[in-house]
């Protein structure tokens, strides 16, 4: 019966996720046998079941083929079995079975292209259990091995890339520390180049994690700038909301994109994770978002000016009068702002401060530490990958 089975065909076709009840179903009609698939593998499979057995293996890799293959007759072909039948277990669903397989397989696999196969398999595997930090740390391994001289063609290269930052998303924007680590990954030259090359619409997520990552606002003018580069090939309310603010001074087109912002970001499966408490369902990074882009208009507009309408300015923060004096009124309190509210008249009055020079050559000196950091970085990864590689 298998002789006309057209899942392969079908799967050619279809989302990967939609052929997993496909194959679930080949397993629970039984139209391959579990003898058929695991005979290839069988011997390893055994090996590898068995704890004690697994406490022989040691880190060095040629001490383990060579002694797999004179005490238990595992040679090259079951090793390379064990890959099939680690990637029939992912695409079962069973991930935490494929994880496990292509662990060992790349411990043993001497074939520098399958053992990144393997990698990228891991990776997903882990990002579809959702174990982030093991998740991040496959992520920087793989990063490793792409940013090496010795990985492929550059063309393969850049590629690799591309698919390591579409990868990512679903780590950064779930991992504690993702935010941090989206803005490090895609603000690397080789990385940006790629974003500017092949993946513009990266842009969407590099620029919400800036906005809402308040430490890293050091990095907003070299957004600005890339933005700016690339306002030809790609745009979307939230570029357009930077690019109104920081570039044309548009304080309504602002207004307008910001309203907009919300949307792409409810409608976005990366940025509209939403969280349920109790009867309540929040949009946490949506809701960081709007507050933060309100800081900027409101901080922009500051500086331009130096007493405020509060009316006019909760106009321009998409807020009602009350909402935006209460606003204001925290800002002050927290020390965030340097200045007076004016009841009677409604107004903002602001307070005229001269820009310490120390702390202007401290502010330069951010970004020249965040660059030569960058640059340390991309010299000493692919000296260590190459030693790496070499063991």
């Amino acid at each position: 019966m298998a002789e006309h089975d057209l899942t392969a065909l079908l799967a050619a076709q279809m989302d990967r996720h939609l052929v997993f009840p496909l194959l679930e179903f080949l397993q629970e009609r039984q139209l391959y046998s579990e003898p058929e698939i695991l005979e290839a593998a069988a011997p390893l499979v055994t090996f590898l079941q068995n704890p004690q057995l697994v406490q022989e293996l040691r880190p060095d890799k040629q001490y383990n083929i060579h002694m797999l293959q004179e005490r238990y007759q595992i040679g090259p072909d079951q090793i390379e079995a064990l890959y099939q039948y680690a990637k029939f277990q992912f695409e079962c669903g069973n991930y935490s079975g494929a994880a496990d397989y292509l662990y060992q397989y790349r411990a043993l696999c001497t074939n520098s292209e399958r053992s990144v196969s393997a990698l990228w398999g891991k990776l997903a595997a882990e990002i579809l259990m959702q174990n982030w930090d093991v998740a991040l740390e496959e992520l920087n391994r793989l990063k490793e091995i792409i940013d090496s001289k010795n990985f492929s063609l550059p063309l393969n290269q850049l590629q690799n890339r591309i698919w390591l930052m579409h990868w990512a998303l679903f780590i950064f924007f779930n991992h504690e520390n993702g935010r941090n680590g989206i803005i490090d990954l895609f603000f690397q030259d080789r990385y940006l180049n790629a974003i500017q090359t092949n993946a513009h619409h990266l842009l969407r997520y590099l620029a919400t994690a800036v906005v809402v990552n308040k430490r890293r606002r050091n990095m907003l003018k070299e957004l600005i700038k890339v933005i700016q580069q690339e306002q030809n090939s790609y745009k979307d309310p939230i570029t357009e909301f930077l690019e109104c603010l920081y570039v044309n001074y548009d304080f309504d087109g602002a207004q307008q994109k910001l309203m907009e912002c919300e949307q792409v970001i409810l409608n976005d499966p990366f940025l509209g994770k939403r969280i349920e408490e109790g009867n309540f369902v929040t949009v946490p990074l949506r809701d960081e978002f709007l507050e933060n882009a309100r800081l900027f208009i409101f901080e922009t507009y500051c500086r331009i000016h130096r007493c405020i309408d509060i009316s006019m300015l909760s106009q321009k923060l998409n807020m009602t009068y009350d909402e935006a004096e209460l606003w204001i009124m925290n800002l002050v309190r927290s020390s965030k702002l340097d200045a007076r509210i004016d009841s009677v008249s409604g107004t903002l009055i602001m307070t005229t401060n001269q820009v310490n020079v120390h702390e202007q050559i401290i502010e330069s000196l951010k970004g020249l530490n965040m660059r030569t950091y960058m640059l340390a970085k991309n010299i000493v990864e692919p000296a260590q990958a190459a030693q790496q590689a070499t063991r």
